[in-house]
């Protein structure tokens, strides 16, 4: 008998499969809490799978709250059992938005309070990378910090609110410039079409590119300590980057994990002071400066990571039981690269009023060059780009 808290999501799955990292993938992005059970760990698990499939060993298999069982589920069929919505009502708006984080959805709230009809579409969880931080401590009005989980919902409930419709699990393909509009094309084969639209799509988090990475990535490694953090209670965790988003996420990772390694490629790290004092005050963290990750081992599960001695080309071996990498961010731009002016580093280039060189096409947050990658200032550009939407509408 499998021991399952009745209220939560549970996934059968191997670590091998890769459509158990797609559905694991799909819960995570929309932050969505399950209990993962590795079927070849857990004979009883191996029974279950097969009694709910007809004899057949079929991952993953899904076990939601409410009994309905999912074999091998598609994207869409988790969409649905969670209730999110897919389609938009209408196949024409004032303004199309492109992602949900604060500038997507500030944006959005200001466009709709002017009577703006506007259409959010999202990918992934409301609010962005704001979504998965553990805490918000240095956004105004927050005194005691907030959340991020709790603020991206303030959001979404704010936009819906003053009218704005927003659809979740959509992956926008394409945007094509038909003038005097502009249309988007998601992945289930819908189109909209729009006046203008605003890419708030923000920015990923860097891989490292080493050899190994791409086989281990959702296994043992990771991007969101909120996400996968849980996974290594009471064990060792490499934490892979030196700035401000290591040290925090490495912090939070010592609620479950006993011990946090922090891993810089530079001589120096770049977190603020008071977050190099709270690391430094902990017993069971430790910093380690001027080192880089070569090598990744191991399949399906990691066995060792290789790492260079920056100062003396020495290369050691790790043996974390899971890594997570904090080494900044690349602008999610994959819609407008060849059509748009980016920059070196492929953030969507603006004049002053927030639209780039295709008119009726603006950007702001994080995948905008210039931009602070900070929430406050994501929504506050938001804003400035709703304003700058309005006088463009107003002059057609």
């Amino acid at each position: 008998m499998i021991d399952r808290p009745p209220e939560q999501i549970t996934i059968y799955s191997t670590v091998w499969c890769p459509d158990c990292k797609r559905a694991k993938q799909f819960l995570g992005e929309h932050r969505v809490p399950y209990i993962n059970i590795d079927i070849e760990q857990t004979p009883e698990a191996i029974a279950f799978v097969e009694e709910v499939n007809h004899g057949k060993r079929v991952v993953p298999t899904i076990v939601f709250p409410d009994g309905t069982i999912l074999a091998e589920p598609s994207n869409a069929d988790l969409a649905r059992q969670l209730g999110l919505t897919t389609r938009a009502q209408r196949a024409f708006y004032d303004t199309i938005i492109v992602g949900s984080g604060p500038a997507g959805l500030t944006a959005a709230i200001y466009l709709a309070r002017e009577g703006v009809n506007t259409l959010v579409i999202e990918r992934a969880g409301l609010g962005g990378q704001t979504g998965i931080t553990q805490v918000l401590d240095n956004f105004p009005g927050f005194d005691e910090g907030i959340a991020g989980a709790e603020f991206a919902a303030r959001l979404g409930r704010q936009a819906t609110r003053f009218g704005v419709e927003i659809i979740q699990a959509q992956l926008v393909v394409a945007m094509n410039n038909e003038c005097p509009y502009l249309c988007v094309k998601t992945a289930d084969g819908a189109e909209y079409g729009a006046y203008t639209i605003l890419l708030a799509t923000g920015a990923s988090y860097r891989r490292l590119n080493v050899p190994g990475e791409d086989d281990l990535i959702g296994s043992n490694i990771h991007f969101c300590a909120t996400c996968d953090g849980a996974f290594y209670k009471g064990k060792h965790v490499l934490v892979i980057g030196g700035g401000n988003s290591g040290f925090e996420e490495g912090l939070f990772l010592t609620r479950f994990a006993r011990q946090v390694d922090i891993i810089e490629f530079q001589p120096q790290v770049k977190a603020s002071q008071i977050l190099q004092d709270k690391v430094a005050a902990r017993s069971d963290m430790s910093v380690t400066v001027n080192h880089s990750i070569k090598e990744f081992r191991g399949s399906p599960r990691l066995e060792a990571v290789i790492v260079e001695d920056r100062a003396t080309g020495d290369t050691s071996e790790l043996h974390p039981d899971g890594v997570f990498v904090f080494i900044g961010l690349s602008p999610n731009n994959e819609l407008v690269k060849e059509s748009v002016t980016v920059d070196r580093f492929g953030f969507v280039v603006t004049d002053k009023t927030l639209m780039t060189d295709m008119p009726g096409l603006f950007a702001a947050g994080d995948v905008r060059a210039g931009s602070t990658k900070q929430a406050a200032s994501a929504a506050g550009e938001g804003a400035t780009a709703a304003l700058m939407i309005r006088s463009f509408l107003q002059e057609r």
